[in-house]
C-alpha cells in the first residue's frame, strides 16, 4: 500500500514538473510571468525555452521513471535539482530580503522534495 501511494505521489510530482517545463517550451512569455521573470529579446526567450524546459522536464521525467519502475535511483535527479533551487531561494532571501512572494515556491519545492524522499524510502523496501 505504501509503495502504491508513493508511486502515485511521485508520478504526480513528475507530471507537474513536466507540465511546467512544457509550458516554458510552448508559452515562454506566459510561463515567465507566472515565475516573475521578464525575458530580454529573442535570446531571453531562447533561455526560457531551453534552460527552464530542461530543468522541469528532466526532473519530471526522472520522477516518472522512478515511479514507474519503483526505483529510488532516478529520484536523485529531481531531488538534486529541487535542492539546488531551494538553496538558491534561501540565498536570495538572505541577500535580497523576503518578499511576500518568496515563500510559496519554497513551500512547493520543499513538499516535492519530501514526497520524492518518501518515494525513495518506500521504493527501497518494495519488491519488483
Amino acid at each position: 500500500m505504501m509503495t502504491q501511494l508513493s508511486r502515485v505521489l511521485v508520478a504526480l510530482v513528475g507530471l507537474f514538473n513536466v507540465i511546467l517545463g512544457l509550458g516554458f517550451l510552448l508559452d515562454p512569455a506566459g510561463s515567465a510571468l507566472r515565475f516573475f521573470l521578464s525575458p530580454l529579446g529573442t535570446q531571453g526567450m531562447a533561455t526560457l525555452r531551453a534552460d527552464f524546459t530542461a530543468f522541469f522536464v528532466v526532473g519530471g521525467v526522472f520522477a516518472v521513471i522512478g515511479a514507474w519502475r519503483r526505483e529510488g535511483g532516478p529520484l536523485l535527479v529531481p531531488i538534486a535539482l529541487l535542492a539546488v533551487a531551494i538553496t538558491g531561494r534561501a540565498v536570495s532571501l538572505i541577500a535580497d530580503g523576503a518578499a511576500a512572494t518568496a515563500f510559496p515556491p519554497m513551500v512547493v519545492e520543499a513538499l516535492m522534495i519530501a514526497l520524492l524522499l518518501f518515494g525513495r524510502r518506500a521504493f527501497a523496501g518494495a519488491r519488483p
